[in-house]
């Protein structure tokens, strides 16, 4: 924990250091997209994306789950989904699945196939993306084109990231 109050300690140097603005990012609330995953520590979304102060709203909890859309139970995910694309207008939403994650590790037990681990991350991104994809506030953005739905995954061993192609309805590398 010292190690961490540390590094908040000299945020703003670190910040200044990299000549970050930080008084320009307070002012500005257009964030350049969501991304939603997973909240294991081992993804970090900034720094896989090498965004600053302003550049992503995320949305995190276990396994990324974006749970169905129930009009009569409005969940902390999709008040925050109804958020960036209503409020905050953002253009471009990234579902990002992960290997090693234990949500998905978890339905596949029994099976260690890498090809099979890999193959249930993929569906579990995919089947998030669906999920949002059926959100009364992304169907019309989906329709004038004004928002686009990304899926990602990410190696945790390697550091690559891949993209769906639904041309090809195969993951990618970006």
């Amino acid at each position: 924990m010292e190690y961490l109050i540390d590094q908040a300690r000299v945020f703003r140097a670190r910040a200044a250091a990299h000549s970050l603005d930080l008084t320009e990012h307070a002012q500005v609330r257009r964030p350049r997209a969501m991304f939603i995953t997973c909240s294991d520590a081992r993804l970090v979304p900034a720094l896989l994306t090498a965004s600053r102060p302003g550049d992503l709203y995320e949305l995190r909890n276990q396994g990324g789950l974006i749970p169905p859309y129930d009009p009569w139970k409005h969940t902390a995910e999709t008040r925050t989904v109804e958020h960036a694309v209503r409020d905050l207008k953002v253009t471009d939403i990234i579902v990002c699945g992960h290997s090693r994650c234990e949500a998905v590790d978890d339905a596949v037990a029994g099976d260690d196939e890498p090809s099979a681990i890999a193959a249930a991350g993929h569906w579990h991104t995919l089947t998030q993306l669906d999920q949002l994809s059926d959100y009364p506030c992304v169907t019309p953005r989906l329709a004038d084109r004004s928002l686009r739905l990304h899926a990602w995954y990410y190696e945790v061993d390697t550091g690559s990231t891949s993209q769906y192609d639904a041309r090809t309805s195969v993951f990618l590398p970006l």
